[in-house]
């Protein structure tokens, strides 16, 4: 792989003078011109992973997958004499293994011995341990001890009684086997429904892996999505933190269920056609010492970094050191480990921006590129989010990777060999931060198509983004959904059919117009929080002691969506259609999105992509007739009216008329005329132009 060269602008210039052959750029530096004065920061990230890369496969004589299998070294295993357990603990003096099998005490059969480069090992007779058994190390250390769980531990438990965590032997006599051996995930377009296993009944309880494949991926696939994108995986001793504060990065969640189950999960996702998606957090770690790595033999740094930057100063948390090889290996094995033992299909990278920057990101404006190249993004947490991704499709060239990112880094979800970082996609969270602040600031009059289309469609043209009008972040306690800010407390008392007020209304055509602008203007992918599509009603609150330990608000109430009676159906109906229509244009997030009108006046925008026209009134009182746009000669019949009685609306126009362009010498040549339409006050209507 050949090292990328700085071509400085000044060059470029002198060689156009003297009419030499064109310069050539690094590729993401060529697709965007205004890169070329960091072009040389561009390159100097650039070779830095890849001599990170060499340093890691010894110049190519391994591959990057062939060193990211520390799970299949270290941690426990099973073999043909017994069980074998592997730890890295450069700085510990002993380690016993306790558990059921030794009543917990330190006893010399279970003692470690040191071998090389920090690593401790034990091998075990296979009558000294049992699958079943709950067990932990006994780490010693200069001037202290304590009881820890295997940095690589795949399963971990909680007492019920002790709320004690515990690593446990996991050896099933008939490992799960997977049904669907080869499955590729359907990315034209990535329709992303975004869930969390635990909250997704509507019992109020801990939900499980068996209850999510049985209840919930029908739905999921009834909707029309193809992908889902799984939250809380890695286990974690704070039900309330969301996943997000890992302790044991190797071990499924056991509030769950088992792996077998979750394994089962993934395997009837893709016999559906529905890719897995891992929401996976290499941002940070949990503080704690003895289910975590906060401290794991004595050195608080053994896997994150010194003094001041060691802990994260918003997330209570600690911040790895990418700078370490072992560190790369532990992260690189971790992603390598779920790709390969349970088959999921990629990864959303949690908290990006926070290892870009020695900041975090935290109080940064990025108002320009230079913010991107001014010496305080962080080399080494870049070279290993691109290594991650080069082995991630090294793996599974398949395997779909998203990177969460708030600053706008350029080259984020650009391929590696042009000067990027190998994201497939990055989210796009301009637009619900966009939506919200629309909502929150402006009165319905004020809304202006023309920003509501420059914020859907502006982003990078050689990056796909996910769009989504809200994910999980909009639905927890101090925030609000869309649905929320638009009807408030009038859901609780108005969503009954023919009960329904003025807020009720409102918020009907406005949440689905919302979510179809934000939809129809993709270029990668479309994504949704469980739940949100129908507009549930009330905000994610997991059990803690301010609301005494309930489930009330951990939970997804299906029983509303299902309960004809009342309007959330409606929502979950267009929701339905809305993803059926995209689909009807083959790769429709890659067809061009081509402006044909707007009037920030009228509050009227209309655009095109492929043979389908999308056309929408926001205007919160005034109706328009014969308004005319200039399209393609031809008829078109309409497929998708968000004013329809089917959705709620209001059914003020007949949708199974067919509309004819009218004739008009000016654009006859080009092959157009003018389309007439009736378009309420409110709404959104799709066409399609008839094939002549």
């Amino acid at each position: 792989m050949a090292t990328c060269k700085k071509t400085s602008t000044k060059k470029a210039k002198a060689a156009s003078e003297k009419k030499e052959a064109p310069v050539k750029h690094i590729g993401i530096v060529k697709n965007d011109p205004w890169l070329e004065p960091f072009e040389g920061a561009i390159c100097g990230r650039h070779d830095h992973a890849l001599w990170k890369l060499n340093e890691l496969t010894n110049n190519g004589k391994q591959t990057l997958s062939d060193f990211a299998s520390g799970y299949l070294y270290f941690g426990l295993h099973k073999t043909s004499k017994g069980w074998v357990l592997r730890e890295w603990a450069p700085n510990a003096t002993d380690i016993y293994v306790v558990g059921d099998f030794n009543d917990w005490q330190e006893d010399e059969a279970y003692k470690m011995k040191r071998i090389d480069n920090g690593n401790w090992e034990i091998k075990l007779k296979a009558s000294q341990m049992h699958h079943g058994d709950l067990f932990k190390l006994k780490v010693k250390w200069q001037g202290g001890e304590g009881e820890r769980i295997p940095s690589y531990a795949n399963r971990v438990v909680q007492d019920d009684a002790t709320k004690v965590f515990s690593a446990q032997v996991w050896a099933p006599a008939k490992p799960y086997e997977f049904k669907k051996k080869n499955f590729k995930p359907n990315t034209n377009p990535l329709l992303i429904y975004e869930c969390h296993i635990g909250m997704a009944q509507d019992a109020e309880k801990v939900g499980t892996y068996t209850e999510f494949k049985d209840n919930i991926l029908p739905r999921i696939k009834k909707d029309g999505y193809n992908a889902i994108q799984v939250m809380a995986i890695a286990e974690h001793p704070y039900y309330g933190s969301f996943g997000y504060h890992v302790s044991n990065f190797f071990a499924p969640s056991s509030r769950f269920g088992t792996p077998e189950e979750l394994k089962e999960l993934i395997d009837t996702a893709h016999e559906m056609g529905i890719a897995v998606i891992m929401d996976i957090v290499h941002s940070h770690a949990v503080k704690n010492e003895i289910e975590g790595l906060g401290n794991f033999a004595g050195d608080g740094c053994q896997y994150f970094m010194q003094g001041g930057r060691r802990e994260h100063p918003a997330w209570d948390s600690l911040c790895f050191d990418y700078g370490k090889n072992e560190v790369v290996h532990y992260l690189l094995s971790n992603c390598k480990y779920w790709l390969e033992e349970f088959k999921f299909d990629g990864f959303r990278f949690d908290g990006v921006t926070s290892m870009l920057y020695y900041s975090h990101g935290l109080g940064e404006a990025f108002g320009g590129y230079g913010d991107y190249y001014n010496g305080h993004e962080d080399d080494e947490a870049i070279a290993y989010l691109t290594l991650a991704n080069l082995l991630i499709h090294e793996v599974n060239p398949k395997a779909i990777t998203i990177a969460e990112e708030v600053s706008g880094m350029p080259g984020l979800a650009a391929p590696f060999k042009d000067g990027g970082y190998g994201f497939d996609y990055r989210m796009a969270m301009n637009i619900p931060d966009y939506w919200i602040k629309t909502i929150k600031e402006l009165k319905d009059e004020d809304w202006k198509p023309s920003s509501m289309f420059w914020e859907t469609t502006n982003r990078r043209q050689d990056e796909k983004t996910i769009s989504y009008a809200e994910s999980h972040d909009q639905a927890l306690v101090g925030d609000k959904t869309i649905v929320f800010r638009l009807i408030d407390a009038d859901m609780y008392w108005h969503f009954k059919k023919g009960d329904e007020n003025f807020m009720a209304n409102r918020g009907i055509a406005l949440h689905k117009m919302i979510r179809l602008l934000t939809a129809s203007t993709m270029n990668g992918g479309y994504l949704n929080f469980m739940g949100n599509e129908f507009g549930h009603p009330e905000w994610i609150d997991f059990p803690r002691e301010g609301n005494g330990w309930g489930y009330k608000y951990a939970r997804r109430q299906w029983s509303l969506v299902d309960n004809k009676d009342l309007c959330y159906h409606y929502l979950g109906d267009f929701d339905e259609a809305m993803l059926k229509a995209i689909k009807t244009v083959k790769n429709f997030q890659k067809t061009p999105v081509v402006e044909v009108w707007h009037n920030d006046g009228d509050q009227i925008l209309a655009f095109s992509r492929g043979d389908l026209l999308f056309v929408f009134n926001f205007s919160p009182n005034r109706s328009f007739t014969d308004y005319g746009f200039i399209v393609p000669q031809g008829s078109y019949d309409v497929v998708l009216n968000t004013d329809s009685k089917l959705y709620g609306g209001n059914d003020l126009a007949d949708d199974s008329v067919r509309h004819f362009t009218n004739y008009d010498p000016i654009y006859e040549r080009d092959g157009k005329g003018w389309l007439m339409l009736y378009i309420p006050a409110r709404s959104a209507v799709v066409l399609r132009k008839n094939a002549e």
